[in-house]
Parts: structure tokens; sequence; C-alpha cells
């Protein structure tokens, strides 16, 4: 055989300008890792600990609080969903009194979206334990609601200093809550591939982070306690955080953010019900990021292929399922148009009332089969 026959062709892949931010952060991964939690606030510079947490994970925050001994100074137990102001309010106050120098968070993206508001106006060191797949704990964001509207923003000063990963911490996760919560951490990935300021970094841990997690979805849901699966999950969760992190998100994020803030609706399972239709509304001005997302799920309908993955483990199966009344479309796509987010396809009156009727009925997607 001679050497040009030997040779490979490698077809040039066009790469445009981009800009790429790196994020300085600590990331621990692993199993039982929450063990040294008081090395890591040692490390941290923490001296007057506050823990954070949901009431659900009263336990958790326990358990840390005796893990951090003399260093923890208070538990705070009533995080709760899309961040109300009045309850980081009341977080503060507590803080200032006890002269709180760092956070300790320990649940899902309550959880730490509590620990970065509090930052945001304390400037306290964060740890995140994460014990869910909402990859918040990865940005600079931070959403609060407030007369029942969501707002973001970035600011350095939210971005945790630590993330310690246990996977076992995720182990009694519900199955329908595994993959609730794995649908929003695909959202970021999906996003960031067709991102206003993707780069080609980021477009390959989109596409791992995807690949991941849609193979642990599968089998945890069978088997609650499939150690390697939720590892894997876990591990594609931090991707897609990272993504979250170092890009823009796009019509998908702005429609979660109504509905969450504007209507209480519940925030993974608002993520699990939409990303079908929403990515199924980009999908014909994204063909680039389509033929990665379609690659990392084993599927040429990227659309539907999230449908089957997100429906066929339980997860809520239209906007209706989760509260949301039908007369309410239309305000949400009046809202959805306001001080929009950037998207790879014009944001269009009927074409986004129509997306949002589909997710209302939990309509499977049209066809957008990649050639």
């Amino acid at each position: 055989m001679t050497a040009q026959s030997e040779a490979v062709l490698v077809t040039p892949v066009a790469v445009r300008n981009f800009v790429h931010r790196t994020a300085q952060q600590r990331v621990v991964f692993g199993g039982g890792t929450r063990r040294q939690i008081a090395e890591e606030a040692r490390l941290a510079g923490i001296t007057r600990a506050m823990v954070v947490s949901t009431e659900g994970q009263a336990r958790r925050a326990s358990e840390l609080a005796e893990l951090l001994g003399d260093c923890c100074q208070l538990r705070f137990s009533r995080a709760r969903m899309h961040t109300p102001v009045p309850i980081t309010d009341e977080a503060v106050a507590l803080a200032a009194e006890h002269r709180i120098d760092g956070i300790v968070a320990v649940g899902g993206g309550s959880a730490t979206g509590l620990a970065k508001a509090i930052a945001l106006r304390t400037d306290a060191v964060q740890i995140v334990l994460p014990t869910t797949y909402s990859g918040s704990e990865m940005t600079d964001i931070v959403g609060q609601t407030a007369d029942g509207v969501k707002q973001t923003t970035r600011d350095p000063k939210v971005l945790p200093e630590v993330i310690v990963y246990d996977v076992e911490l995720t182990s009694t996760l519900p199955a329908l809550v595994s993959v609730t919560s794995g649908a929003n951490a695909l959202a970021h990935a999906l996003e960031g591939l067709y991102a206003e300021n993707g780069n080609p970094l980021i477009a390959l841990i989109a596409e791992e982070g995807i690949r991941a997690l849609a193979s642990a979805l599968p089998r945890f849901s069978q088997v609650l306690d499939d150690m390697e699966a939720r590892s894997e999950a876990l591990y594609g969760a931090w991707l897609c955080g990272s993504v979250l992190g170092a890009t823009s998100m796009a019509l998908h994020h702005k429609l979660c953010h109504v509905l969450g803030g504007t209507f209480d609706l519940p925030h993974a399972e608002t993520h699990a019900a939409l990303l079908p239709h929403t990515i199924a509304y980009n999908a014909p001005a994204a063909p680039a990021a389509m033929a990665r997302a379609a690659r990392a799920l084993g599927a040429d309908d990227v659309p539907s292929r999230l449908f089957d993955l997100v429906r066929g483990r339980g997860a809520p199966a239209s906007l209706r399922a989760l509260g949301l009344p039908g007369d309410a479309l239309g305000r949400a796509t009046e809202m959805a148009l306001r001080n929009p987010y950037w998207n790879p396809r014009p944001l269009e009156r009927d074409g986004i009332r129509a997306l949002l009727d589909d997710a209302w009925h939990g309509r499977r997607p049209e066809s957008t089969t990649t050639s």
C-alpha cells in the first residue's frame, strides 16, 4: 500500500471568528466528596459559613453543618423556586447579623439561586453541592423574581468559587425528577450549540454533555440506584452547565423564564415540556447545531428524539399538565417578545404562539430530520 493510499482525507471545517472566556472555579467530582467540605471551606477562606437549602434538603443541610463544625454559624432552609426577592432579603439580613463570609448551598437550582442572590449583595464566597442536574452552579447568572416577573443578571460575584459534585447526593433523586432535571441540563447544551457567542470548544463540550445525559437518563429511570448512570449524568450536567456559563441562551430559556416567573410553573418540568418544541422551532435556522445534536442523541430527528427521551420516562407531557391555563398562552407569547433574547430564527408572534400551543397540548413535534 502506498503512502498516498494510506493518507486519511480530512474535510476542512470552516471556523468562524470567536471569543472564549474561562471561569476561575474549583470543581471536585466523585463519590462521597461532600465529606471534604470542611477542608474545601478552609481552602476557600471561609471562617463563618451559612448553609442554605430548601426545606426538602434540610437533612442534607444538617449533615453539612455537622461536617463543617464550628465553621457553620447557621442554616437557612427556606430557598424557593425562582428565587423570590423577599426570601433573599431575609437571608441577607441573617447573613449580616451573623457576619457570614461564606455560603454553602446544597440542593438544586433553588438553593444555588439563593446562594447566588446572597453573594450578589454580599460578595460572600460560595461552595455549591448540587443534588440535581440543573447546572446553574457553573454560571455567573442569577434569576430573581419580584412582583411576578423573573429577571436574570450576569455578574462575576454570583459565580460559585467551588463546586463539589458528589454522585451519592443524586442517588435518591426520584426517576421523574432526574428526567426533568436532565431535560433542564440538555436545554443548556442544545441552546449552546446555536448560541450567538458559541465557539468550537463549547460545541464539543455541549455535544459530549448531550451524549452523556442521553445515555444515562434511560438507565436510571429504570434502576434508581444505578451509580454508573448517575455518575455519567452528573458528568453530563457539569458539561452542560459549563456551556450555560460560557454562552448566552436563546428562545427556549426566555420562555422558561416567562412561564416560571410569571405563571409560577416548576422550572425543570417546564424545560421538559417545552424543549422538543423550542428546538423544533429553531431547527430550520440551525442545521449545523442540529447535526451535532443528532450525532450526540443517536437520532436524525432531534425534536422527536427529545420528545421520546423525556416523555417516555414519565415527565409531564404538556404545559397544561403543569397547570398553565389555556388563556395564558397569548400573554406568554407577548411577554416572550419583550426584551427578547438573541435567537437563530427570527421571533415570529404566530410561530411562538403555535409553539406554545403545541407544548400546551403535548403534541409530538413535526419531523425535522437532518439530511
